[in-house]
């Protein structure tokens, strides 16, 4: 599990893949601290896991599914990414539970500045943009933020400039395509509501009735 505050941003050595799979390279520092083989980083919110670590670096192994579903496979040599280890037991908990298991791609359609913080809107599919409500969780490339206005099409978030410093999102343009992953805990829900799935999330197939309440209540 990860909490979606970012430790640093890295740079891509290299990405190859063979068809759909293969590994990545991230030149690294911070997150290096107490990280061993077989540990895991998320990597703009994908968590992937460590298979060899260097003196200023590390390697991961890129599964096919993580291609499909994530912007890995469109980086290149010299990239930045969003960078932070699994949440310590220990630990403060500073942004949401975040599993590193992306949900989609969504679209940067626009930056707008308003005082301190920037405004970006992404647009999504309507099976993400379902699970995605004013003030709850969402995170964008790695990133814990809180919603700030949704539609059918797209939905907002403010970035304050702590975040925008230390992180990539300020760093790229309209057009450009970012990791998401909905609130795990709205996932559950919906899942238990016994939403379909088979329609992209647009229609639930049950709902809250009165047999589900006496099932589980």
């Amino acid at each position: 599990m990860f909490t979606g505050i970012i430790e640093e941003m890295g740079r891509v050595r290299s990405v190859s893949l063979a068809g759909a799979s293969g590994k990545i390279s991230i030149e690294a520092k911070k997150v290096l601290e107490g990280t061993r083989t077989g540990d895991s980083i998320a990597v703009n919110g994908v968590c992937l896991t460590v298979v060899s670590l260097e003196r200023d670096g590390f390697t991961a192994d890129v599964m096919a599914e993580t291609v499909r579903r994530s912007n890995l496979g469109q980086l290149h040599r010299g990239d930045r990414v969003n960078l932070e280890r699994a949440m310590a037991a220990d630990g403060r908990f500073g942004g949401h539970m975040v599993s590193g298991h992306i949900d989609g791609e969504g679209l940067i359609k626009s930056y707008r500045k308003e005082e301190n913080a920037v405004w970006i809107t992404v647009e999504a599919d309507p099976g993400i943009l379902r699970l995605i409500v004013e003030k709850g969780s969402v995170c964008i490339d790695g990133v814990s933020l809180t919603v700030a206005a949704v539609s059918e099409k797209d939905f907002q978030v403010s970035v304050i400039p702590h975040t925008g410093e230390e992180t990539t999102l300020l760093k790229k343009k309209p057009g450009d395509r970012v990791n998401l992953e909905n609130d795990v805990v709205g996932k559950y829900v919906e899942r238990l509501l016994g939403a379909s799935l088979e329609d992209g999330g647009r229609q639930p197939s049950r709902g809250l009735t009165m047999e589900f309440l006496r099932e589980y209540l």
